[in-house]
């Protein structure tokens, strides 16, 4: 229906993808400004941090690990199963980061930008790496509280969202490494669909199965939780148990925050769970906040796109917008980006609002033909969304692309040098 309105009215294909950036444009863009009264987390707030401390040892906060994203600069295949130290030693870097920015890399100044060589490193995969983190950090929180990390870790509730090229990898790999200290009954999977390309038929929009499959960007992901049979355990013979919406919504009503987590989030990999935040996110729970979503400065040496942190004028609120809807709005000038950690208070109520009037269908045009991009962070135009920074603001760091190698081999150094990560990361693998 979208897409046939869209035919109607622009007549073409290659109307469409004249007019692509004008069909996507945010409708208020002429009445944005900077954003006000963001609430400030400080670092040291002890009954925040207590009530966040429950949440997880009670087995309240449901995560949700965007995994599904693929290296497609890198040519190296989902990002979950990109292990640096043994793909991308200090030359091949050096090479990736020569041909993106147009000047010579060495791998001498790759090193000396990263900190160490990546081939010093454990040889584990960032999805390893990001699933032996939030392991880890539930099991020290357990320690340092007093209760029992395994009973603790058995109570995690979350959903790993894969891509279909690598679903098979990556599940067998949670069954190898025993579901890295989790309750194989609480692991939930869910294979993000990929649709082929849209073409017109006669007066009317319909897929080209001879196109090329492609995911429809990271709002899909919220869509289909709201479908039957899209989420499934794993079972002990490596089968599929399959949920209904209603199952999975049940699951949602007993969860205090939900949590969302991409791959590609390189401070994930030494804090995975950020107290103050969650702490934050209950709070505002309590005031009627559904989303909760935080702020960080661009990099302003390597600017990326990425959802702009506004105050909307017309609709008299911050919101935030993502780079593809802002037209002329360039990466440099985004000052304020969204961290893609999102949080979710009572999960059940967003959940609903997505099952009941779905999200906003930006499009782009591949090749030829039109594909749909929804946007998970539109929900906070469904619900009451609050925002925070910090009282220093942080920068973003996140495995985009080559350039960005020198800082994920930092970053995975940093992990490695957590005491007793290193021996906690093996014995959970073997």
């Amino acid at each position: 229906m979208i897409a046939d309105d869209l035919v109607s009215r622009y007549g073409t294909l290659e109307e469409i993808e004249r007019q692509e950036a004008e069909i996507n444009c945010y409708p208020n863009l002429a009445y944005l400004k900077a954003p006000k009264g963001i609430a400030v987390v400080g670092d040291h707030g002890a009954d925040r941090r207590k009530r966040a401390v429950a949440c997880v040892l009670e087995g309240k906060l449901f995560s949700e690990h965007a995994v599904a994203g693929e290296a497609t600069r890198l040519g190296l295949g989902t990002k979950f199963l990109l292990n640096i130290a043994r793909d991308l030693p200090a030359k091949k870097i050096a090479e990736l980061m020569t041909i993106e920015t147009g000047s010579l890399v060495t791998p001498e100044e790759v090193v000396e930008a990263a900190g160490s060589r990546p081939e010093s490193l454990l040889p584990l995969s960032l999805g390893e790496r990001h699933m032996l983190q939030f392991s880890w950090d539930i099991h020290k929180l357990s320690v340092e509280h007093g209760a029992n990390p395994k009973e603790v870790l058995a109570k995690q509730k979350m959903l790993i969202v894969l891509n279909q090229k690598s679903a098979a990898t990556i599940t067998q790999g949670f069954i190898d490494s025993s579901f890295y200290g989790f309750s194989p009954e609480n692991v939930l999977f869910m294979v993000q669909d990929s649709f082929h390309g849209i073409t017109i038929k006669g007066c009317c929009a319909a897929y080209d199965h001879s196109t090329h499959k492609r995911l429809h960007n990271h709002g899909q992901i919220a869509l289909q939780q709201t479908m039957d049979d899209q989420i499934f355990r794993m079972t002990q013979s490596g089968g599929k148990e399959f949920l209904t919406a209603g199952d999975y919504a049940e699951i949602l009503s007993g969860m205090d925050d939900k949590v969302t987590y991409s791959i590609e989030d390189l401070s994930f990999l030494t804090q995975s769970i950020d107290l103050d935040a969650l702490g934050f996110a209950l709070e505002e729970g309590e005031k009627g906040a559904r989303m909760v979503m935080e702020i960080v400065a661009n990099d302003p040496k390597n600017p990326q796109k990425g959802g702009l942190a506004t105050f909307d004028q017309v609709l008299g609120r911050n919101v935030m917008i993502e780079g593809f809807q802002l037209k002329t709005i360039d990466n440099k000038d985004i000052v304020f980006l969204n961290k893609n950690f999102n949080h979710y208070p009572n999960p059940i109520d967003s959940w609903t609002e997505v099952a009941q009037i779905g999200l906003n269908m930006p499009v782009t045009m591949k090749k030829g033909h039109l594909y749909f991009q929804p946007v998970q962070g539109d929900i906070n135009f469904l619900v009451k969304t609050s925002f925070f920074s910090r009282e220093k603001r942080r920068v973003i760091k996140a495995l985009k692309s080559g350039v960005n190698l020198p800082l994920a081999v930092e970053e995975i150094r940093r992990q490695g040098l957590q005491e007793g990560w290193g021996c906690y990361a093996r014995r959970i693998r073997n």
